[in-house]
């Protein structure tokens, strides 16, 4: 591939997970970073820009102002071996779930709770992706990105990443950066994590015995949401729709004394997650459709586009399952995925 490809009036539907219709004036696909400065002063000069990884985190309820920009670098190596800790790195345009694969055939552990989660490396930094106990933060030593308004490449350590659940700098200054490769310390001999709910008893269920490797935890990971969420190939969805509450200890104590069932789980700084899925299902969500818009039957949390629906379409159920939570539980609901061409 050649260090750039430019398209105008470019379909961007097959971009993304949620699979809705909407084309971008320009998009320009990019081989190799180090072209990043040349374009941003020639094709780019002067027009907004969104970076588009994978698409599974992205709900165009409207169409992009500028120019779409896609990272094709899919590079992986090892930078460096001491004892068991090793250290490697991927280029931004890389497949997430094939590079957990890849480094679990080189015998390393930490991702593998994030096993099948869609997207590229180049987006788990930016949301701070998380799954069965494991946020990809824990794993992170390194991010390189670009800065378009001075031209700088920059690296960033884990501290100055500002990562938080389901969020990072790079989230919260969007636009600021692109995002261009990512280093991750693993380990060689590192027992996995296997106590998140669900975990261990596929675990037992494929028979991995007590101390499972971590491709077995990866498989049963896989397993469990293929399981439970629907496949972006078959049905448009962005996986998980909203994130899950985090609120006052208090006010979760309070909830769980007037709804004894509801799952929580006390975080630190004396607050406390709740199950957003829950929340959802107990207001009658699950399986509902409008139209093309709905909700997964399977997974509360899972917004579907059963064919045809528009993003802003999509939104709207959005905000009224946001709305009947809030009525229920007094329980704000923030989504997970970045809308485009419209305000939550």
């Amino acid at each position: 591939m050649s260090a750039c490809r430019i398209v105008h009036d470019a379909d961007l539907a097959g971009r993304t997970t949620f699979g809705v219709a909407v084309r971008a004036p320009l998009l320009v696909e990019v081989a190799d970073a180090d072209a990043l400065p040349g374009l941003f002063d020639d094709a780019l000069r002067g027009m907004p820009v969104l970076v588009l990884g994978g698409g599974s985190n992205l709900l165009f309820a409207g169409p992009p102002e500028g120019a779409v920009l896609a990272l094709a670098g899919r590079r992986q190596s090892i930078v460096e071996a001491r004892g068991d800790r090793v250290r490697v790195r991927a280029e931004a345009g890389a497949d997430w779930d094939a590079f957990v694969r890849w480094t679990l055939a080189g015998g390393l552990a930490g991702l593998e709770n994030l096993a099948l989660i869609p997207g590229t490396v180049g987006a788990a930094p930016i949301q701070n992706i998380g799954a069965y106990g494991t946020e990809v933060r824990e794993a992170i030593v390194l991010v390189d990105a670009f800065e378009p308004a001075t031209g700088a490449f920059h690296r960033f350590t884990n501290d100055a990443c500002g990562f938080a659940y389901r969020d990072s700098r790079f989230k919260r200054e969007a636009g600021r950066y692109v995002v261009t490769a990512v280093e991750f310390e693993l380990s060689r001999g590192a027992a996995p994590r296997v106590g998140y709910a669900g975990v261990r008893e596929e675990l037992d269920a494929m028979g991995a015995g007590e101390a499972p490797t971590a491709v077995q935890v990866a498989d049963a990971v896989t397993a469990i949401r293929r399981r439970k969420l629907p496949d972006p190939a078959r049905i448009g969805n962005a996986g998980s729709f909203f994130k899950n509450p985090v609120v006052p200890a208090g006010v979760a104590r309070a909830l769980r004394d007037q709804h004894p069932g509801m799952p929580a789980w006390p975080m630190d700084d004396d607050a406390t997650k709740l199950s957003a899925a829950w929340l959802i299902d107990q207001c009658g969500w699950k399986g509902h459709r409008d139209g093309d818009a709905g909700v997964a039957a399977t997974h509360a949390l899972v917004l579907v586009n059963h064919g045809a629906a528009s993003g802003a379409q999509l939104l709207d159920l959005a905000r009224r399952i946001a709305e009947s939570v809030h009525a229920r539980f007094g329980v704000a609901l923030e989504p997970e995925p970045r809308i485009i061409g419209a305000h939550w």
